[in-house]
């Protein structure tokens, strides 16, 4: 008698919610479009997790009207999923990675569209310190700088820094765990949930900081534009 055949390792798959309009940035189109260094913004994004030879799966979710995808980059899959939130974007997301046949067991890392500037040595040192984690965890900083509340327009306190970190992606979790953490948020519209970490948080765990770096820095406002284009010309 044949033995049963060895269960498939989990895999990894990046998922990139790209179905927001970038408000803040000042574009007349999503800020995920906008050409930097001679290139829509997410290409370089996908670039940098291209060279992950780790990932299985590079899957972008876009608005279903989103006509930008009609050629995508080779080894990208394009789901028209999403969300009117980024989390009902990842939630969609899941599911269309499990239609890809993507397991209960496999880890998704999550990635910002805009955080052009991820490195592959960046994802391989998020995927090292996770893969045998019972949780995942994410890319983080610690914060630099004096932190202030602000009451009325003026200072209200300053807050203790020493155990505060700047959540960046990507951030790691086993499908499975993601999706049922994100579940219970539907009917909200998923209210509070701001990160996969803070749907992970509320599911009772307490996800791994993994020390990222200040260039990872999310494309948000105007002037980011212009920094992010200077450090990708800097590059070899």
């Amino acid at each position: 008698m044949n033995a049963p055949a060895a269960p498939m390792p989990p895999r990894c798959h990046a998922l990139l919610p790209c179905a927001g309009t970038g408000s803040r940035a000042g574009t007349a189109r999503p800020k995920q479009y906008e050409p930097i260094a001679g290139q829509p913004l997410v290409w370089h994004t996908l670039a940098a997790l291209g060279a992950v030879s780790r990932l299985s799966t590079r899957l972008v979710v876009v608005a279903p009207a989103d006509d930008f995808w009609r050629e995508p980059p080779p080894g990208v899959c394009v789901a028209p999923v999403g969300g009117a939130t980024r989390a009902h974007s990842v939630f969609n997301g899941l599911q269309a990675l499990r239609d890809l046949g993507a397991s209960h067991d496999d880890w998704v890392l999550v990635h910002d569209a805009a955080r052009c500037l991820i490195t592959p040595s960046d994802v391989d040192a998020l995927i090292d310190a996770c893969l045998d984690d019972p949780v995942g965890g994410l890319l983080a900083l610690p914060l630099p700088d004096t932190l202030k509340a602000e009451h009325a327009g003026r200072v209200g306190a300053t807050l203790p820094r020493d155990d505060k970190w700047l959540a960046q992606t990507p951030q790691m979790f086993r499908l499975g765990l993601l999706q049922a953490a994100l579940a219970p948020h539907v009917a909200s519209g998923f209210a509070g949930i701001t990160d996969e970490a803070s749907a992970v948080e509320r599911a009772g765990h307490a996800p791994r900081l993994v020390r990222g770096s200040a260039r990872n820095f999310k494309v948000t406002y105007p002037d980011d534009f212009a920094l992010a284009e200077a450090v990708l010309r800097s590059r070899p």
